[in-house]
């Protein structure tokens, strides 16, 4: 029971990684192109602050990937931790550094910073949004491995 649903799990969590390096190589192509001007600040805006360290949450990902091949839960461990500082903290500060913008735009209907025609503010709520559902659901899942993976290890232990 435990192998099958350590199984389920890891592929389960390996898509939910696959969609957040999506997220994530999009973030950085915004970001490049941004800051290397190869499209005017029209099409692509310069990045808000929240996107640098989010750049960071690449690493859980890759820890959480390390941790399969041998169950190893330090790895595991430190990918939950690790989101939670590299990732979730980041989106908690996006949310709140576009709010004022978001706010301008639903009042007033003005938007200072635009990606390719739309409000760079809306899109990026959007990509928190999604981004915020991901890591959620990869810290539910790593939390239910790690559970499988203690109560295995107490088994074998006892025997």
């Amino acid at each position: 029971m435990h192998y099958q649903m350590s199984v389920t799990l890891k592929y389960e969590i390996k898509k939910l990684i696959y969609v957040h390096l999506v997220l994530w190589l999009l973030l950085v192509a915004k970001m490049s192109v941004g800051h290397l001007r190869l499209l005017s600040n029209d099409q692509v805006a310069m990045p808000y602050q929240w996107e640098y360290p989010y750049l960071l949450s690449i690493v859980p990902s890759l820890l959480g990937l390390l941790s399969f091949p041998r169950n190893n839960i330090s790895y595991l461990v430190l990918s939950m931790i690790s989101m939670g500082l590299f990732s979730i903290a980041p989106l908690i500060y996006g949310s709140m550094e576009m709010f004022p913008a978001a706010q301008q735009l639903c009042h007033h209907g003005k938007a200072y910073r635009f990606l390719f025609g739309f409000s760079a503010v809306s899109a990026m709520y959007l990509v928190l949004v999604l981004a915020v559902q991901v890591h959620a659901w990869q810290l539910h899942y790593s939390k239910k491995l790690l559970d499988s993976w203690f109560t295995s290890t107490q088994e074998k232990k006892r025997k």
